[in-house]
């Protein structure tokens, strides 16, 4: 276990000195100052007010940022230590496959997710100082549901730099992924699909099994129980199942795929030539 933390300490220092982790981090914070200094949290739109409607505006820019950026810097993990021999070099000392893997997995994830949840920490205690209401339930179930979505893409990049050698194919393939979850969500697929006669429970099943909806689903019902912006779709999700289940089934299973993803990484990794 030694070696385990030893590779997760080594991971997030590397991130930590990176670039790409500084501008993670202003992006987010950034965000949430912009949010304060447009007076977001000052003005009502829908009923949403206060700190409410700040963390319902990061929410729908999350879904699009966060996948993306966890996927670019994540999937050269394994394939960009095998680029610049790290890995061999690496495996030269008395490390195991199984802690150098899963140490690189859970010091990511600490890079991806701190930055994250420490917006949403800044945006909540200024929002203490302002005297606003804190709408605590919403901030722990949206951090849990940051939580699982960060663990999905995070194991579906370590899954891809399991079996990809070359940095470049690697990030070809993430913003692939990206792109094709990403066009589940557009409106108009939807209104596609619809126009080939397809069931409607057809059609919103496959779309609820993008993690990416399914997150955008679950946090609009953390402000709208009845999901009455989503129109007759509402339905259809509350008639299968209540709005507390659905938004554990939408924690639950993105985690479960995140960690699918990653065992069958770590599956591929240790059958692979290494280097």
């Amino acid at each position: 276990m030694k070696n385990l933390y030893l590779i997760a300490y080594l991971d997030l220092k590397e991130s930590i000195r990176a670039k790409w982790f500084l501008v993670y981090s202003l992006v987010f914070g950034g965000l949430i100052a912009l949010f304060f200094i447009a007076g977001v949290t000052e003005s009502q739109v829908m009923g949403f007010s206060g700190l409410s409607r700040l963390l319902l505006m990061y929410i729908q820019i999350t879904i699009v940022i966060l996948p993306i950026f966890i996927l670019i810097t994540t999937v050269r993990s394994i394939s960009g230590d095998r680029d610049n021999h790290i890995l061999e070099y690496m495996l030269s000392f008395p490390i195991s496959l199984k802690h150098y893997y899963w140490g690189k997995v859970i010091g990511r994830f600490i890079t991806v997710y701190i930055p994250v949840l420490f917006a949403m920490v800044i945006a909540i205690i200024y929002g203490a100082i302002k005297g606003a209401a804190i709408p605590w339930s919403i901030f722990f179930l949206y951090t849990g549901l940051l939580f699982s979505l960060s663990s999905t893409f995070l194991g579906i990049a370590f899954f891809i730099s399991s079996f990809v050698k070359s940095s470049e194919v690697a990030l070809g393939i993430a913003f692939f992924i990206w792109i094709f979850l990403l066009s589940f969500i557009d409106i108009a697929l939807i209104s596609l699909m619809l126009q080939q006669r397809m069931n409607d429970g057809v059609i919103i099943f496959i779309a609820l099994i993008n993690p990416m909806e399914l997150f955008r689903v679950a946090a609009i019902s953390l402000f709208d129980p009845e999901l009455t912006v989503m129109g007759p779709v509402a339905f259809y999700i509350l008639d299968l199942m209540s709005q507390s289940v659905f938004v554990v089934v939408a924690i639950g299973y993105p985690l479960m795929l995140g960690i699918a993803f990653a065992t069958f990484g770590f599956l591929i990794f240790k059958k692979k030539d290494l280097v």
